[in-house]
């Protein structure tokens, strides 16, 4: 062998587990990267305070973390250190970000429980790190390390879900996820928009998982922007982002190693050149929109330096492939939500008593994103159905643009009125057009409810039994009936106008036999054309809703 090849780096080959002291040097590497960028978090610092302590609590709460797991005797028992880390992090949290990240520790703490960190326990780690932190903010707010944290876990179960499991892969796409969110914070809260900043925790978690990525890979080379050598400034997002092009020096042991490279970065995009200068040393250049994919097959086929990623501007002209849309609803589940999944809508299971409790565990705004985006759609219409609060909502708004997808959201308060926009949906219309005319449909319906007294009571209707039915059309009670079709009818003749034409009555599945269409027909006086659809349902709150149109 020549003195040049074997001066040459060993081809790496990455970790699928990370050991006891990979944990360690991981957490040292954290400490060592807030601390030195902890003037740079503090000046981030603007919300909810400006207190521009930020990267001060941050750093000494992973210091703290740290201190208690180098007192093990035993580096090698993952489990043992990640909840040392745990544990010193809580009892040394300063400040709301220093809890925030006590509990990304302590979520990694309950996904390592059994002495193993894989892909898998990251994607875990992230979910439940989700979880604690919502729990332990009383009001989370979008913009913040909340929305940072939440597009981290979701990108990490996307790629878990569809069956990517490695390690790297896993904490790449994680990191990815995490930093595209945190550009696009200042989007989402007019305070970092307005003193021209992202949000300082955001940038604390980014820090810290691009220290995992590092201690994975073995290197800082494709994971943090901020060190020599590297890019100068991290990509800022605007947009739908273009190509990216990616450049970069590799050395490899073997010119065959460089051949594989090669073969494998040609599927990931175009305008790709390789230069090389040996056979085994090359410059390699690359337009591609799954620039982390490109960067991890460098690591693992050699070593990389001068590496330069810019984000390319769309060519004119360029036409678009049409955008995806899809139609996502919020429903409870059972046979509601099977018609809507058989009007090709994507259900979301929530019931009234989900909504009404506010458990931390319903984490309904998670369900939604992550669902929006293992759509890979580009256009979102949802329908909340009365079963979102306002909260909510904006969480939902704001949280898909991490992602790149437009969402919708309709004023549907009821399911049949979620069912009357569906059935004007027309996918071949733009979005603004289409979701104009299911808003305008929704709008249109007529709704009211009936419900079973659950005690005797005076209302604007008049006394009430336990038992008796209840119609309401808003929040107001119109009448009080004791018999199902009597109610119905009478009910639905006050929706009624000479215009008419359609009536939907969603019935609860076990008073489905109860309602005779003869006498409700025979209620409706002068109203004899008007077409009836009846569907069964379960999990409402209701007996009946009822839609006219």
């Amino acid at each position: 062998m020549s003195s040049s090849e074997s001066s040459q780096p060993e081809h790496r080959v990455l970790p699928l587990e990370m050991d006891g002291t990979g944990v360690l040097e991981w957490a040292r590497t954290a400490v060592e990267q807030l601390s030195e960028r902890r003037a740079e978090i503090n000046a981030l610092n603007v919300f909810p305070v400006p207190d521009a302590d930020t990267g001060s609590n941050m750093a000494y709460t992973m210091t703290a973390a740290l201190d208690e797991a180098v007192k093990l005797e035993d580096t090698d028992n993952v489990a043992r250190i990640t909840e040392a880390l745990a544990v010193g992090s809580v009892r040394g949290a300063r400040g709301n970000s220093g809890v925030v990240l006590s509990q990304v520790l302590r979520a990694i703490a309950q996904a390592a429980a059994d002495g193993v960190i894989d892909g898998r326990t990251i994607q875990q780690a992230l979910a439940i790190a989700r979880s604690l932190v919502d729990r332990a903010i009383t009001d989370p707010v979008e913009g913040t390390v909340v929305t940072v944290l939440r597009s981290a876990a979701i990108e990490a179960e996307h790629l878990v879900d569809a069956g990517t499991t490695e390690l790297p892969d896993v904490v790449n796409a994680a990191v990815t996820a995490a930093r595209t969110a945190l550009a696009r914070t200042p989007s989402q809260l007019a305070v970092l928009r307005e003193a021209g900043v992202v949000d300082a925790g955001g940038q604390g978690l980014v820090i810290l998982l691009e220290a995992l990525a590092a201690q994975i890979m073995g290197t800082h080379s494709a994971t943090s922007p901020h060190n020599p050598g590297e890019l100068d400034e991290e990509p800022t997002f605007h947009g739908k982002v273009g190509d990216l092009e990616v450049m970069f020096y590799i050395e490899c042991i073997s010119g065959e190693i460089l051949d594989t490279l090669h073969k494998e970065l040609e599927p990931l995009g175009d305008s790709l050149l390789i230069a090389r200068e040996t056979d085994s040393r090359a410059t390699i250049h690359i337009h591609s929109r799954r620039a982390g994919e490109v960067i991890q097959h460098a690591i693992s086929a050699g070593h990389i330096s001068d590496l330069r990623i810019e984000i390319l501007p769309e060519p004119a002209g360029r036409f678009a492939e049409e955008p995806r849309r899809v139609l996502m609803a919020v429903a409870p589940d059972g046979l509601v939500a099977e018609l809507y999944r058989s009007a090709g809508v994507k259900v979301v299971a929530r019931n009234v008593a989900q909504l009404l409790a506010e458990d931390p565990s319903d984490d309904i705004v998670a369900k939604i994103v992550s669902i929006a985006r293992k759509s890979d759609a580009d256009e979102i219409i949802l329908l909340p159905n009365g079963l979102l609060n306002k909260r909510e909502l904006v969480s939902i708004e704001r949280s898909s643009h991490a992602f790149e997808q437009s969402v919708v959201i309709l004023p549907t308060s009821t399911l049949v009125a979620g069912i009357a926009a569906v059935a004007v949906h027309d996918p071949a219309q733009p979005v603004a057009v289409d979701s104009y005319a299911m808003s305008e449909a929704a709008g249109a319906m007529r709704t009211a409810m009936i419900r079973s007294a659950t005690s005797a009571a005076l209302t604007q209707a008049g006394a009430c039994s336990k038992g008796d039915l209840l119609s309401f059309i808003g929040q107001e009670i119109v009448l009080v009936a004791e018999e199902l079709n009597d109610a119905l009818s009478r009910t639905t003749y006050k929706l009624l106008d000479g215009s008419s034409e359609q009536i939907t009555l969603l019935i609860a599945q076990d008073r489905r036999f109860d309602f005779d269409e003869d006498l409700f027909r025979r209620g409706l006086g002068t109203h004899t054309d008007v077409e009836i659809t009846v569907y069964p349902a379960t999990g409402m709150e209701n007996l009946v809703e009822i839609g006219v149109e």
